[in-house]
């Protein structure tokens, strides 16, 4: 009797499975004419219709004409399908015009998968733009809790950005350590906040990247304060990952005294692969 009610149960079980789809099987469709009152699109013009350009602040060069000799080589080391999944258009497909300017800064947190990525246009046209992101770089396919905003800066805001991308910073190495005498400070990043530095122009293009460590980051404090500064106050969920604002005078403090005790800024030794 025991046996017949387990083969019974058994059976019942598989049955079960075989009528149930797994979950990563099932399709969800909607009822028609639920959560929308118009009819669903014609499956020819999903793909084929016209649809308006995005605003300006969405995609500053947009339809440009690439020059005859090609784009000059973009230096970036963030991939074109990680700028999409950020929702921005790649770095290497923009068009930069002499007198403009592109930067961008990556904000990585080492003790939390929170990123942050800021770029700054300046047009030639004398408007300056800012395309502001932020979400959870971990565990799901794409950006987790993905936030952002584009927006048209003030145009004081342009002359800042040409001045930043143009500045003597960019002339340090790429992968750096602060020097203190004859001891160099590590930068491992234990707890703090790792910053990827990109710039692009007509003729010139440049990384930086900095670990952490005060002295390291306050190198470029002009640079990320005017980066963060620019994008705060537009979006909540994005000012709350910034518990210091636009404030990185401790940083430069840290940069400065190291200057004055006839420390420097040297390239890492080993350097990091690209």
């Amino acid at each position: 009797m025991a046996n017949r009610m387990q083969r019974a149960a058994l059976g019942l079980a598989l049955s079960l499975t075989a009528a149930t789809p797994s979950l990563a099987q099932q399709t969800f469709t909607a009822p028609a004419g639920v959560g929308s009152p118009y009819p669903p699109p014609d499956p020819h013009d999903w793909w084929n219709a016209e649809r308006p350009p995005p605003p300006d602040a969405a995609d500053p060069m947009a339809r440009r004409r690439l020059p005859r000799a090609g784009p000059p080589p973009v230096i970036t080391p963030v991939d074109p399908t990680l700028y999409r999944l950020w929702g921005l258009p790649p770095l290497q497909t923009q068009v930069v015009y002499g007198g403009e300017a592109m930067i961008e800064v990556w904000r990585r947190p080492s003790n939390s998968v929170d990123q942050m990525v800021i770029r700054l246009t300046a047009r030639r046209d004398g408007k300056a733009f800012a395309q502001v992101r932020a979400g959870r770089a971990c565990c799901e396919p794409d950006i987790a809790r993905r936030v952002g905003f584009d927006v048209e800066l003030p145009a004081s805001y342009r002359s800042r950005i040409v001045e930043l991308a143009t500045s003597p910073v960019w002339n340090s190495p790429r992968d750096a350590v602060a020097q203190e005498g004859n001891a160099s400070v590590g930068s491992i990043c234990l707890d703090g906040v790792a910053y990827d530095l990109i710039r692009l122009t007509d003729d010139a293009g440049g990384v930086l990247r900095r670990d952490c460590e005060h002295a390291e980051v306050g190198e470029a404090a002009d640079l990320l304060e005017t980066a963060f500064g620019a994008a705060m106050g537009y979006e909540p969920r994005i000012d709350v990952l910034l518990p210091n604002g636009a404030d990185f005078s401790r940083e430069r403090a840290a940069y400065e005294a190291l200057i004055v005790g006839g420390g420097r800024i040297k390239p890492e030794d080993p350097p990091r692969a690209p």
